[in-house]
């Protein structure tokens, strides 16, 4: 079917034939008075696909010219034609959106006529970074409008990973509120409590430490937060009292992003939450919604400013291995407030 070339858009001027390529697809919007518009993701699309050919100033147009000239009119033509070609190979009608989101997809089988979106999508490098606050910001608005964000992610030899985003509503059922304060002392960057009925308290109200017969072993970030909630008094080697402050002083002084850690862990445990170190998943937490004893974690969670970027392999890294062990992948992001998003590889 011929179509011409007009500055950023095709068209294809005889209605018989819009109306055709329109209703096997929902490819481009028809026009007042016949005829249909395509805008240069489509047109690209099939061209390449040979269901159409194309004009310009009488010349036959081929797909690497008309490739070309697309990439020169739109940034990231490339990446946003990679993600669009492999969604509309897999069966879904795509249409290119403006403003906040690249693309939307409609649920498998459907048209435009018969549906609404189901997706919204982002068409992203993997080279690309990307800022919490947008993800947070992307996953309101798609929620608001009833459907679901969705990232095509486009790694240096032009395939495709999917993500979807959420927010996360992570909570569990234990309780946190200590009944006393139990003594501990310091060696090196952990707390020991020696008195066995303390361990245990400690140990069955909330599930912290780790028992080493008949002790309990803190680390700095459960110590932190017990002291702050009156739970737990710390001395060091000469029986000095520490208090929290300079705990919390020598954390930062001794731990990359210890702060952040933290801020996180206070939140997660203010929900509810057992949070336990993530290190043997190469994440700062594992999570549980009650007893470690009864079930496995539930959440992986990883701690990142909300004020700075993410690259897309180090999420991959994380989501990668949560589904590998059958966990949710949860970002916390930590800003003036802490605000949480689910990331999950997706199948499409």
């Amino acid at each position: 079917m011929p179509g011409e070339l007009r500055d950023d858009a095709v068209v294809i001027n005889d209605q018989k034939e819009g109306c055709q390529i329109y209703n096997k697809g929902n490819y481009g919007y028809p026009l007042s008075g016949g005829g249909l518009e395509l805008d240069l993701v489509e047109a690209t699309y099939l061209l390449e696909a040979g269901r159409i050919q194309i004009t310009s100033g009488g010349r036959e147009v081929s797909f690497p010219e008309l490739f070309d000239y697309s990439s020169e009119k739109y940034d990231e033509f490339d990446i946003k034609y990679m993600v669009y070609r492999d969604i509309r190979q897999r069966g879904f009608v795509v249409k290119m959106e403006t403003g906040s989101f690249d693309m939307s997809v409609f649920p498998r089988g459907e048209t435009m006529s018969s549906s609404r979106p189901a997706y919204l999508v982002r068409a992203v490098s993997e080279r690309s970074t990307m800022h919490p606050a947008d993800f947070r910001m992307e996953i309101a608005e798609t929620a608001k409008k009833g459907k679901k964000l969705l990232y095509g992610v486009v790694d240096e030899e032009g395939d495709l990973t999917y993500y979807i985003m959420s927010e996360g509503n992570v909570s569990g059922g234990v309780r946190t509120d200590a009944d006393a304060c139990v003594e501990g002392k310091m060696i090196r960057d952990r707390v020991f409590v020696f008195k066995k009925e303390d361990a245990a308290r400690l140990k069955g109200f909330g599930f912290f430490g780790k028992d080493i017969q008949n002790m309990l072993q803190l680390s700095l970030i459960e110590s932190c937060y017990l002291m702050r909630r009156e739970g737990l008094s710390v001395r060091d080697t000469a029986g000095d009292p520490i208090s929290s402050d300079s705990l919390t002083e020598y954390g930062r002084n001794t731990q990359d992003e210890f702060i952040l850690r933290l801020r996180a862990y206070e939140d997660l445990r203010e929900k509810g939450l057992i949070v336990k170190t993530g290190f043997k998943y190469g994440t700062h937490f594992r999570m549980y919604e009650k007893s470690p004893n009864e079930l496995h974690a539930r959440y992986l969670a990883h701690a990142v400013s909300g004020n700075s970027p993410m690259t897309w392999p180090e999420i991959s890294r994380a989501v990668r291995i949560a589904g590998g062990v059958k966990k949710e992948m949860v970002f916390c992001c930590v800003a003036d407030k802490i605000e949480y998003v689910v990331i999950k590889w997706f199948r499409l």
